[in-house]
């Protein structure tokens, strides 16, 4: 089945953890809606000892043919403050089986959409790291850890600031072969849940993904006799069951 569609990937670099800190940021796409500035992200430590966690933000900017690439923040012309997403703390101290939260706070232009990519990073601290913690807790805190192989796990999530007046106008087109979902609106919509399974057999079903359709982008399939197509159209906080027949 040929799809065509915007879709925001996420980065995930984890491994396998004999000892130290394994951390858990939860969903990896968060969404912040028009009339709010702040939103608090949550990191669990399920781990065995204390995670040092280091949040780093860019930019996603899409060319006109759709391709992404990650930019630094800008800053104001006299270098006094930033425009877009910042984390408050940007350091974490998480106890291990614990947790501690960061709130992502927005500061900018919000005519249009945007998009950050936030990454969670559990480091060995260092001095210039700058986390509060003295000489003596850094070295016990690498000694813990060289007494096993410890590779550190941190995970890479997409955060989407909606727009301050955020529209939604999604333009259904079902047609005999295709399936078209047209994005007229400024904030992006949720594909979720998307399965397409076997008419005569429920359990004869592809792998279920979940798409985004950008502000002027299109989500697309071709149908298929004997399958069905079953998912959630979600536009800010209104959110459908959706069916198709091929």
């Amino acid at each position: 089945m040929k799809r065509l569609s915007t879709v925001f990937a996420f980065s995930l670099f984890s491994h396998a953890v004999l000892a130290g800190p394994q951390i858990n940021v939860g969903v990896v796409y968060d969404y912040l809606d028009g009339d709010k500035s702040s939103y608090l992200k949550r990191v669990f430590n399920g781990g065995e000892s204390t995670a040092f966690v280091k949040i780093n933000i860019l930019e996603i900017l899409y060319d006109a043919d759709g391709k992404a690439r990650e930019v630094p923040l800008a800053t104001s012309s006299d270098g006094t403050s930033r425009d877009g997403l910042i984390a408050s703390p940007a350091r974490l101290i998480v106890p291990a089986n614990g947790m501690q939260g960061s709130r992502l706070l927005f500061m900018g232009a919000r005519e249009s959409e945007r998009y950050f990519r936030v990454r969670y990073v559990p480091v060995v601290p260092e001095k210039e790291d700058e986390f509060a913690v003295s000489v003596e807790e850094r070295e016990t805190y690498k000694k813990s850890l060289s007494a096993g192989v410890n590779v550190l796990a941190g995970y890479g999530t997409v955060f989407f600031v909606r727009p301050k007046e955020t529209r939604f106008d999604s333009v259904i087109d079902n047609e005999t072969s295709h399936y078209r979902i047209k994005n007229n609106g400024n904030s992006v919509v949720v594909i979720d849940e998307f399965k397409d399974c076997s008419v005569s057999n429920e359990q004869e079903c592809q792998p279920t993904t979940k798409h985004h359709i950008l502000g002027g982008r299109t989500f697309q399939f071709e149908k298929q006799a004997g399958r069905h197509y079953r998912f959630t159209m979600t536009e800010g906080a209104k959110t459908q069951s959706l069916t198709v027949k091929g």
